[in-house]
């Protein structure tokens, strides 16, 4: 049997691993979001959350880099999505790419830790790569440049990606799988690279 972790109660879970998750509120009217994003004085994310809301995007369900002053139609509309849902979540917006590092449990190899292209991309291209735990930062590092889109990392166009920032949370994702042998499946998709940081906007776990 097994349990989906909702995705306030996932990210909960990875903050307590020492985890860097982005701040976010589990949230139900316009006006609790409108505080919230005076407070933090920045666009968020609004979206939908629920245990069986896997593909959020395709629902229409994520509204991205919203300002204060469009809350309101947006949580409207979110609220109009005939799904079910444990109700709405609000978080700052974090300017950078989409990656996505998961776990995943193989009938045959045992705990596989993933990592590649993220967002709504990530079935399309494809640009993953893939080992068995346990691992060492040198397979970590090897992850990436195995990517088509390691050139980020490299600098393009000006920008360079925090390499450092998305090894460690490999490795801290393989630790998990070590630790704690109940995860069937984990998703940390995407997780928002940038020049500064790499952080987890978004995570789903699967127990078994």
């Amino acid at each position: 049997m097994t349990e989906i972790l909702t995705e306030i109660e996932a990210e909960a879970f990875l903050e307590k691993q020492g985890f860097p998750v982005v701040e976010r509120y589990l949230i139900h009217n316009e006006e609790d979001a409108e505080k919230i994003a005076a407070k933090w004085n920045t666009p968020v994310v609004l979206k939908i959350t629920g245990k069986e809301l896997i593909h959020k995007s395709e629902l229409n369900g994520v509204r991205v880099k919203i300002t204060k002053e469009e809350i309101k139609k947006n949580i409207e509309e979110l609220q109009k999505i005939n799904v079910k849902k444990d109700g709405l979540v609000v978080q700052k917006y974090i300017e950078g790419e989409y990656m996505i590092i998961g776990l995943k449990k193989d009938p045959t190899f045992g705990m596989t830790v993933t990592a590649g292209l993220g967002g709504i991309f990530t079935e399309v291209m494809q640009d993953i790569s893939l080992r068995v735990l346990p691992i060492v930062k040198r397979d970590a590092e090897q992850m990436l440049k195995e990517l088509r889109g390691y050139i980020l990392f490299q600098g393009y166009r000006g920008k360079k990606l925090n390499e450092k920032a998305v090894i460690e949370i490999i490795l801290k994702v393989a630790k998990l799988g070590e630790k704690f042998q109940s995860i069937k499946e984990l998703d940390l998709n995407p997780v928002v690279v940038n020049e500064k940081q790499a952080i987890i906007v978004d995570a789903r776990i699967v127990l078994e």
